[in-house]
């Protein structure tokens, strides 16, 4: 699948009045090399199927910018339902509620962030990640959401398990594997991010997916992958093979993490160095006492509250270097993409203040 094969428009309507004439317009102008375009119309003139022509016309991966959750989600229904045959995928913020770490000097008090995670969402933001790193045909509709930081995408990619019928497999060992793609193996009822094994059933339900997958094992290996109903278990589908993703976002190696770990501490020791050269001994000791307390975190359990501070170091990138965003992952699907953003003057208001910030 590739170029204008890519993407398939499905409608009962066709362009009409002004459309055809502002579609041939756009298409002329990027196939010229021109890098921004502007389509303007009034409400309800048709611009959301304009830009699905465009689209399919062009046969690249896109990423479709909004404001806001709303108007992102309608977008995101429309281009659902114009191409139900390709990835169309939503990609914003899963918090419901979100209070930010703050520390008050004059009480010398913490107050440690709060947050509540949509769990719809989350799984939405697993599907489009899963989707660019696995195929080319993807729209991703989302809000500034997708300028924030996310693995790089190769770990992503790397991270993976893949499962095919007629493949020689030991159960065990996949199970293993699960485990240290961080899923949760459990012998009682699963959830999203589960594994369990009985017998020769494997059972794996993805974070991104509505529906766990079953693996049917016999003495050659793998008999049959099915996609089942999440309650009863009735298969939906048989697929021939299953691409198993990891169960978060952030995955780094052993020898990554041990080196992300010594990195935290130079660094550590150099801010505390900076303090008490600047005579503020109170920073020193909250900056040590913190950092510390996330250190004995992430060599007991593997992470820590806020760890996010630290993804330059897990990412191993040089300072000020740009963190990897979802944009990292759509330049890896493809050398080219594209760009649409609704309401753009309203969008800019949203990521002047933070473009340039991790």
């Amino acid at each position: 699948m590739s170029g204008v094969d890519m993407f398939h428009l499905h409608s009962e309507y066709a362009t009409a009045g002004d459309q055809e004439q502002a579609i041939s317009t756009l298409m002329e102008q990027i196939e010229a090399g021109q890098e921004r375009c502007i389509l303007m119309g009034v409400t309800g003139s048709g611009k959301t199927f304009a830009m699905a022509n465009i689209i399919e016309q062009l046969g690249l991966p896109t990423l479709i910018l909004s404001h806001n959750k709303t108007l992102a989600r309608q977008l995101w229904q429309e281009m659902s339902e114009l191409f139900p045959k390709n990835a169309v995928e939503y990609f914003v913020s899963y918090y419901d509620y979100y209070q930010p770490e703050a520390y008050l000097p004059g009480r010398d008090l913490y107050i440690d962030k709060e947050l509540q995670m949509n769990e719809r969402i989350e799984q939405e933001r697993f599907s489009t990640v899963a989707s660019l790193v696995s195929r080319p045909d993807v729209i991703a509709v989302g809000t500034v959401s997708v300028i924030y930081g996310l693995n790089p995408p190769e770990v992503f990619q790397q991270n993976h398990i893949r499962l095919e019928v007629g493949q020689s497999a030991d159960p065990q060992q996949i199970v293993r594997d699960l485990v240290g793609l961080q899923y949760r193996r459990i012998t009682g009822e699963i959830t999203r991010g589960d594994v369990r094994l009985r017998g020769e059933v494997l059972d794996v339900w993805m974070p991104s997916r509505d529906d766990p997958i079953r693996v049917r094992f016999g003495w050659d290996g793998i008999e049959r992958i099915q996609v089942c109903e999440a309650v009863s278990w009735e298969p939906l589908d048989e697929i021939e093979e299953a691409w198993i993703h990891p169960r978060q976002f952030y995955m780094t190696s052993e020898d990554k993490f041990g080196k992300a770990v010594e990195d935290i501490e130079i660094e550590l020791d150099e801010r505390i160095d900076y303090f008490h050269s600047k005579g503020m001994e109170l920073e020193a000791h909250r900056i040590e006492q913190r950092t510390k307390f996330d250190l004995e975190m992430l060599n007991e359990v593997g992470s820590c509250k806020g760890v996010e501070n630290y993804s330059r170091h897990f990412d191993g990138r040089k300072k000020d270097e740009r963190a990897y965003c979802l944009m990292a992952a759509l330049k890896n699907t493809s050398s080219s993409w594209m760009k649409a953003t609704s309401l753009y003057h309203k969008l800019v208001e949203c990521t002047a203040a933070i473009i340039h910030e991790n």
